[in-house]
């Protein structure tokens, strides 16, 4: 009972705090498919894909389902489909078995990418140019080696993979999630697998990080969440963590970790706030932004808690660095333990046995891994599951200040997050699936702000830029921040790319906030019988404004339904004739969104005021006092 006091105490003051920021963190705006431009294809159940790759320089999207992938053109109408592989073009004996895509990588060069295809006895893989008419399966020397050591290694589904090209050869870097043999190996060249541990791993994402002043530091993060085996009443169900091996690394020695990684070091990640006790501790999804000096590289990770609620948090390359240099090894008495190694070495091999061993015994880092700035969550949903999260890696938005993060949650619907130095907005939600759906995969084709989101049953192509619906005003454009937009002295509308790359941004002062008198607004008369009752309806826009009825110099404020607010008038009387305003304010700027004139309606005539309705009752006074 007295854990149980201690939590609901820590919930409740976690709660309290994120109520105080609720407004920021719910969407501003709504759009449904009839707010935007959106592409459907109905998808049977067999074609769903588990991974989408926008197209580098056409409107055009690769799925990848369980047994083929097929390339599908938005820039035909209808939409063009073409089956670029599938299990049949395997071999009989593989089509017999239970076939089904595992590994799919695109290559350096324009249309190549790398497939591999498992059955129940072995792995195929192989190079593909998916603009081709007809695409073929081919093993160049290239990916010979990667072809070679993949066919003994059979996975269950997709996972976490990432091809490095270097020069004439290429390594493949994939996880395996689970209860056995879970952890990151490495198939071309240089084999390596994790060392035998049973702990119960899920991955969720894989990086490589380039040291280009330092080649031989050259390193690959994954993130995966472990299942917590402590029998504590406090303790979480899962753990995040990430873990970075060396690409130089090559194994130890014959008689210690002989082609297992030697290099393998484990941090936690905290996600959360510690003074409120408050902590996310399921990792559900990561998305990585590259920055042009590998410190700055940043990973924003999606989480989870046991109550419910999602948050963001983001890291830096630097962040993780710092633990896995500094830190002390959990159950070590000593910061450096003898030999033990924190940098990338040139022939592990070559590594003494009692360093071997050390490594062997323990990996994991005693300090957690904060996040950036040691700021807490960026991103907290009380009210939804978040599950996948992308973030717009394009150049220019690279090169800016701020980030464009798209996450779905469990309903089907799609957040719009901007995210900038200090300040986060929930700009937009999008709701284009008619059902409630499980999302499987979403990407963005930065070229032409295209989101691309695949249910079960569909394929979506959404247009997320969507100035024109933020208003008809420089004020209203401005009052967006949306990064995708701008103000161009008539209307509100997409950035161009050029614009961005010269470096021009969205100008929040080129028209100060300022207050709508309403004076041209149209007015809508409205008559009503006596005792009838009334809604007046109120437009609304933006979610982060405060709206508000005023008749007759008193103000009511409006509670927000669906996308109106309602005034109610119940038996409507002299008292509630007159004009309605209903106003908007944001930040300190107004807008009139509708102006009612209410009149009242008698058997004598139509009347606006209520003096001639009294007239009638007074007559009936005097009637009623001299008879």
């Amino acid at each position: 009972m007295e854990h149980l006091h201690l939590t609901l105490s820590i919930f409740l003051s976690f709660l309290m705090g994120v109520m105080a920021k609720s407004t920021q963190y719910l969407p501003r705006m709504i759009f449904t498919d009839k707010d935007t431009a959106v592409k459907r294809l109905s998808l049977s159940g067999h074609h769903a894909p588990v991974k989408i790759i926008p197209q580098r320089h056409r409107d055009a999207v690769i799925a990848v389902g369980q047994q083929e992938v097929i390339l599908y053109d938005f820039q035909k109408t209808p939409v063009e489909q073409t089956v670029l592989w599938h299990c049949g073009n395997t071999s009989a004996a593989e089509r017999s078995q239970d076939c089904r895509i595992t590994v799919f990588q695109e290559m350096n060069e324009t249309d190549l990418v790398f497939v591999c295809v498992a059955a129940d006895a072995a792995t195929r893989c192989c190079q593909m140019n998916v603009s081709s008419a007809s695409p073929s399966c081919t093993s160049p020397s290239k990916v010979k080696k990667i072809v070679d050591s993949m066919k003994s290694s059979v996975t269950a589904k997709v996972e976490p993979s990432i091809l490095v090209e270097s020069g004439d050869s290429s390594s493949l870097y994939v996880t395996r999630s689970g209860q056995e043999n879970s952890g990151i190996y490495r198939f071309g060249e240089k084999v390596i697998k994790p060392s035998n541990q049973n702990k119960e791993q899920h991955f969720v994402g894989l990086m490589f990080n380039r040291r280009k002043d330092d080649p031989l530091q050259n390193k690959v993060y994954a993130f995966y969440k472990a299942r917590n085996c402590e029998n504590h009443p406090q303790s979480y169900t899962w753990t995040p963590f990430v873990t970075q091996v060396c690409m130089a690394d090559v194994g130890g020695s014959k008689s210690k970790l002989q082609r297992k990684w030697t290099s393998q070091m484990n941090a936690k990640l905290f996600c959360g706030n510690a003074d409120t006790k408050q902590s996310f501790s399921e990792l559900v999804d990561v998305a990585v932004v590259q920055a042009a000096r590998w410190q700055d590289t940043r990973v924003y990770g999606l989480f989870r808690n046991e109550w419910g609620m999602s948050a963001v948090c983001v890291y830096t390359i630097q962040d993780i660095d710092d633990v896995f240099k500094n830190s002390k090894f959990k159950g070590s008495t000593k910061a450096f333990p003898l030999d033990r190694k924190r940098e990338c070495v040139e022939d592990s091999t070559k590594l003494p046995y009692e360093t071997l061993d050390m490594i062997e015994r323990t990996s994991e880092m005693e300090q957690w891994v904060q996040p950036r700035n040691k700021s807490g969550p960026i991103l907290i949903n009380l009210h939804h599951n978040y599950t996948h999260i992308h973030v717009d890696t394009s150049q220019h938005m690279m090169n800016s200040n701020q980030a464009v993060l798209f996450i779905t949650l469990n309903n089907g619907a799609i957040h719009k997050v901007i995210h900038r130095e200090g300040e986060v907005l929930v700009g937009a939600e999008y709701q284009v699936f008619t059902n409630h759906v499980h999302i499987l995969s979403i990407s963005l084709q930065t070229s032409c702000r295209r989101l691309v989101v695949a249910s079960n049953s569909e394929l979506v192509h959404l247009d997320v830029e969507n100035c024109g619906k933020y208003g008809d005003s420089c004020d209203e454009c401005v009052l967006a921040k949306d990064p995708y937009c701008s103000w161009d002295n008539n209307h509100c509308v997409p950035h161009t790319h050029e614009d961005v790359q010269n470096g021009t941004a969205v100008d929040f002062d080129i028209c100060p906030l300022t207050v709508k008198t309403g004076k041209d607004d149209i007015v809508q008369r409205v008559t009503l019988p006596y005792g009838s009752r009334y809604f007046l309806q109120c437009p609304v826009t933006s979610r982060h404004a405060v709206y508000r009825w005023n008749h007759l110099n008193k103000n009511t404020n409006c509670s927000v339904q669906d996308q109106s607010c309602f005034l109610h008038i119940d038996h409507v009387g002299p008292k509630d004739a007159g004009t309605y305003t209903c106003e908007s304010e944001e930040l300190g700027y107004v807008k009139v969104r509708a102006k009612y004139d209410l009149w009242l309606e008698s058997r004598a005539g139509t009347h606006r005021s209520g003096w001639l309705p009294w007239v009638g009752v007074v007559v009936l006074l005097v009637k009623s006092l001299f008879c």
